[in-house]
């Protein structure tokens, strides 16, 4: 992955660091909290001033609240915020080798990688905005990185004008704007949770929180601590732990995104809590592209202003906010109204065993749906059987079954084809902070675990 050097860019529409209308305005929770829009952008103008300079940060601040001000102080600079899919010693390297000037900023004195730390200083008094700094549209403040066909992290660069239209689009649709609190169980770094959490409720005069609650009773009480109406920003790996106990809060909007969506896991979600739940569809390329209410809902909605078009039997993307036309990594059969479509699953995520096709999705779900399995997912190993045909793997957590059982429910729900050879039995899987399992996590997984013996 190679440095991108310096990118000249020219003045253009400009367009405001966060969209509160007054200074008053409640732009932040912290806990249960508020912090007014005035209070936050003078957090950030001192910021701002004590940054080092350089082009680039690695913004590792797990609080919400202390992201954001690193953030929106780095965009006031002009610095590019990296946000890479981890922080493992190959991907620092990379980002030392794409980004020499790199630094980093975490709220966890435990937090280390292999970059110079800068801790924000206090410092004297600074100038008071008297309105928020108008940024230009085209400047580039953020990097993420996807993983290219030979396994480098790609850059994928991200403009502010981009990223602010996106997520006012995301906030038309969702009806999101003044006097909402937004919450998520998804950090920062992650392109949903960035959008989601970070720049929606600051471009749409929101309340952004700064907790990140991961389990049941957390999620519970930070919804009991901030003011109707909320929203909570989540995943179906989260949800369907927080459904899993007793009582969940009641809240009045739920997103889900990162995986698919059960109808069945929706319709409970909102009959237990009182939601109206939405699904995004996305990547990290276009950002967001279409929602759905899936409960209710099979086929999916673009955003106002984007085209989607199927070139080669491959969906691309346009208009809107995404910049430059992005092919889709989805087989996604587009609807004659130009505005609506099917989603099928991923073109990686499709298998083929004897001549039958499947997809994991479908597999994973069939998985988790037999009751006493608490988690579960299937995984193509690279290598094949000497007989050619490749063997699917089965990770599950299932404490009360055993394989037999659970191998006995599958036959009820796939074709034989595709029963795993083995299922394993585990006590927890490898997820990330977003819920996803990373195909290295699992292949570690079944590198170190025997095939468990039927019982």
């Amino acid at each position: 992955m190679s440095s991108p050097g310096p990118r000249p860019q020219s003045h253009g529409e400009l367009m405001p660091l966060v969209g509160h209308a007054r200074p008053e305005a409640i732009a932040a929770f912290r806990g249960a909290t508020p912090v007014t829009a005035g209070a936050l952008l003078a957090e950030v103008a001192r910021t701002a001033a004590s940054l080092p300079a350089a082009s680039h940060v690695l913004n590792l601040c797990a609080d919400r609240y202390r992201f954001a001000v690193t953030l929106l102080a780095a965009v006031a600079r002009g610095q590019v915020t990296l946000l890479p899919p981890a922080t493992t010693p190959n991907v620092i390297r990379a980002m030392r080798d794409f980004a020499p000037d790199a630094y980093f900023v975490a709220d966890d004195p435990a937090v280390e990688v292999n970059l110079p730390r800068f801790d924000p200083a206090r410092v004297g008094e600074v100038p008071a905005w008297t309105e928020a700094p108008r940024i230009p549209a085209n400047r580039e403040v953020a990097c993420l990185f996807t993983s290219g066909s030979t396994g480098e992290p790609q850059p994928s660069f991200k403009t502010w004008g981009a990223l602010v239209r996106d997520v006012l689009a995301e906030a038309a649709r969702f009806g999101i704007g003044p006097g909402h609190a937004v919450l998520g169980t998804v950090p920062p770094q992650h392109m949903y949770g960035f959008e989601s959490t970070i720049l929606l409720p600051l471009a749409a005069g929101a309340a952004l929180t700064s907790g990140r609650p991961y389990y049941p009773a957390d999620i519970d009480s930070a919804i009991a601590a901030l003011p109707a109406p909320r929203v909570l920003f989540t995943t179906p790996f989260h949800l369907r732990a927080w459904l899993g106990s007793d009582d969940p809060a009641a809240v009045e909007m739920i997103v889900s995104a990162t995986a698919p969506l059960s109808r069945e896991l929706a319709r409970e979600a909102e009959a237990r809590t009182g939601a109206v739940l939405n699904e995004i569809y996305g990547c990290t390329e276009a950002g967001q592209i279409a929602t759905r209410r899936p409960a209710h809902e099979t086929d999916w909605k673009l955003y106002e202003g984007l085209r989607l078009r199927v070139h080669e039997g491959r969906a691309i993307v346009s208009g809107g906010h995404v910049e430059a036309p992005v092919a889709l990594q989805d087989v996604i059969e587009a609807r004659a109204d130009g505005g609506h479509f099917t989603l099928h699953g991923r073109f990686s995520d499709m298998v083929n065993i004897a001549g039958k096709r499947n997809s994991l999705a479908y597999l994973n779900h069939q998985l988790t749906q037999i009751e006493g399995v608490v988690d579960g997912v299937f995984f193509v190993p690279e290598e094949r059987e000497p007989d050619g045909v490749t063997r699917l793997t089965a990770f599950v957590v299932a404490p009360a079954l055993g394989v037999r059982q659970i191998l006995a429910a599958l036959r009820e729900r796939i074709d034989p084809a595709f029963l795993p050879r083995p299922l394993v039995k585990v006590d927890a899987l490898p997820r990330a902070l977003t819920g996803k399992l990373p195909r290295e996590a699992l292949t570690a997984l079944a590198a170190k675990r025997r095939p468990a013996k039927a019982r």
